[in-house]
């Protein structure tokens, strides 16, 4: 278990691997998920890079969160960590609720954000009112909610190890945390902060993703100024662990533009 102290002296789970020149990048994980999703990319960003996954407050192995966080707290607390571990700038990648604190993370400090991976995310869920209920409904039992949900989470027919992956990740989290998560998630209005990011912008989704369908991400990659849509063939809402090899192929080719082009 790997722990932070942010300035306020709260502690934030992460993981992290790797070293060297290149620009850190750092992840973001889902509302039904902790640091723990992004092994994959650790792995394989971590060969050339600081790779760091975080956890939300309340999420993982970070302290509980207060009543009324929101997710300008959630973004707040990840650029304390990301400063108490000397990181002043990075990529950032998040997925689904991962991409929304992606989006107030930029809003507030645009500086430290060298480039935005968004992956199965939105600036505006249509059903996002009628998600958050059935999410809240659903929250006293996180295990049978995760039984639930995984299906519909997941490309059919979904590999059963990831299946299991998702369910037991899901089922450890706090019930208090979790509503919380799905209150920045779904109800999150920001389509003019995504319209003002000006660094450079990846937008990806599952080809499947059933929760926050590609048509959400073809519109928030059209807010955003020079952004690129790219689709995950054969991947539903959870694209790093469905399809870790196409994710880790086209995140880095992006990350090889963007680097490439801050040279020239």
């Amino acid at each position: 278990m790997a722990r932070v102290k942010t300035a306020g002296g709260f502690a934030i789970g992460f993981e992290e691997a790797g070293a060297g020149e290149r620009m850190p990048i750092v992840f973001l994980h889902g509302v039904g998920s902790d640091k723990s999703v992004w092994n994959p990319q650790l792995a394989h960003f971590g060969k050339d890079r600081r790779a760091i996954a975080f956890d939300y407050p309340g999420y993982g192995d970070s302290d509980p969160a207060a009543a009324g966080t929101t997710r300008d707290d959630f973004a707040a607390a990840i650029l304390s960590a990301m400063t108490a571990l000397g990181v002043a700038r990075a990529h950032v990648c998040g997925l689904s609720l991962g991409g929304v604190i992606g989006i107030a993370v930029h809003h507030s400090a645009p500086e430290r954000v060298a480039s935005l991976i968004l992956a199965d995310s939105f600036a505006e869920h249509p059903q996002g009112q009628a998600i958050f209920e059935r999410s809240v409904a659903g929250s006293r039992d996180m295990r049978a909610l995760a039984e639930a949900r995984v299906d519909a989470l997941l490309a059919q027919p979904a590999d059963p190890l990831v299946r299991r992956e998702v369910v037991e990740t899901m089922a450890r989290i706090d019930p208090a945390a979790y509503v919380i998560g799905a209150e920045a998630v779904w109800l999150a209005h920001q389509r003019g902060r995504a319209a003002a990011i000006r660094s450079p912008t990846l937008v990806l989704c599952g080809a499947e993703d059933a929760p926050t369908p590609p048509e959400l991400s073809v519109q928030l990659a059209e807010l955003i100024p020079g952004a690129s849509y790219e689709p995950v063939k054969r991947a539903g809402h959870l694209t790093n662990l469905e399809q870790p090899e196409s994710f880790n192929r086209l995140v880095g080719a992006f990350l090889d533009r963007v680097e490439t082009r801050a040279e020239v």
